[in-house]
């Protein structure tokens, strides 16, 4: 018997993010948005007590959305990128993360921060960082990146439930893309990698903004005859090394794509999982495309050449696969 198709809506991420937004509010009147340049229609429909449009002072709002969770209520605090994260680092890390550690396991902070992260867009040095590995690297926060649409608009709903802090960073490339989104959809597990291509020769490990780019190396590769398994790690923090793991053992070559910069990276923290748990599973030493070592450039041809691609992508599996 053949099973009922599952029926989608064609959606932007953008789209999806602020229709995540909406649900968790109408569900749950503890759920407020705080911060800079909020989503498009939600203060018609809420109204300003709980749509909350902040000054420029991160540290501010951050530091009373903080408050609000400690004092029992569901805020999503938007911090519009990850560059403008750096003024409130002192809230997110001494303070939101640390938080249940230093009352002895008193006081849970569950606060979501949702910031714009990555480059491709023409907007410059100061705006194009990807800084999640840093965040990443603080124990006391949850650290996710959402790649697609199924994933933006799900993610929120685990992260809402979750009773310590969860840093959403969802790529900008991303807002204006397309994708199918299932209206069966549901909370998704923050804890665990997927595969998006099934492969048997190179495993192309990497996550947010990079994904359409490891899809599309994949698909060149499968042209030659080289199968590529794409795994999207969706989560920095926990990192699901199950799945790193599972891929390595299955293709034996692998490939990190990474946007940030690859020296002190995150992209070091996979090859290092792999290194140490499954070194003798490699057929080929690991790869690693990243950003060039430089400032973000503002000339599209000159961001673009810093920015991994697929070209790139496909280059380095070719070669760990000897063709």
């Amino acid at each position: 018997m053949t099973g009922l198709a599952t029926t989608t809506t064609t959606i932007t991420y953008r789209e999806a993010v602020r229709e995540a937004i909406r649900d968790a509010m109408l569900r749950d009147d503890r759920v407020f948005l705080m911060g800079e340049d909020v989503s498009k229609g939600l203060l018609e429909e809420f109204g300003p007590e709980r749509i909350r449009d902040t000054p420029l002072s991160e540290s501010a709002f951050v530091g009373a959305g903080i408050g609000a969770a400690l004092g029992g209520m569901r805020p999503i605090i938007e911090v519009m990128t990850v560059n403008f994260s750096l003024l409130a680092l002192d809230q997110i890390v001494n303070t939101a993360a640390l938080y249940l550690h230093m009352s002895g396991g008193q006081f849970n902070v569950p606060l979501v921060i949702r910031m714009a992260t990555g480059a491709g867009r023409q907007v410059a040095a100061q705006h194009s960082h990807s800084l999640e590995g840093w965040y990443a690297h603080i124990p006391g926060l949850k650290v996710v990146t959402p790649a697609t649409v199924e994933d933006a608009r799900w993610m929120l709903p685990t992260a809402l439930e979750d009773p310590d802090p969860v840093i959403i960073f969802e790529h900008a490339a991303l807002y204006n893309s397309e994708g199918e989104l299932p209206e069966d959809g549901a909370p998704v597990d923050l804890e665990r990698a997927v595969v998006r291509r099934a492969g048997s020769d190179v495993s192309l490990i990497t996550y947010g903004g990079s994904l359409p780019k490891a899809m599309t190396a994949a698909a060149e590769l499968a042209e030659e005859g080289i199968s590529a398994e794409v795994l999207d790690l969706r989560a920095l923090r926990p990192l699901d090394t199950g799945s790193i793991l599972a891929t390595v053992s299955s293709t034996h070559r692998v490939v990190v794509v990474d946007e940030g910069w690859k020296t002190a990276g995150f992209s070091a923290e996979i090859a290092a999982c792999i290194a140490e748990e499954a070194i003798w599973e490699l057929d080929a030493p690991i790869r690693r495309v990243c950003s060039e070592e430089v400032p973000m450039p503002y000339a599209r041809h000159m961001e673009e050449a810093t920015l991994p691609q697929p070209a790139e992508i496909v280059a380095a599996a070719r070669e760990l696969v000897g063709r």
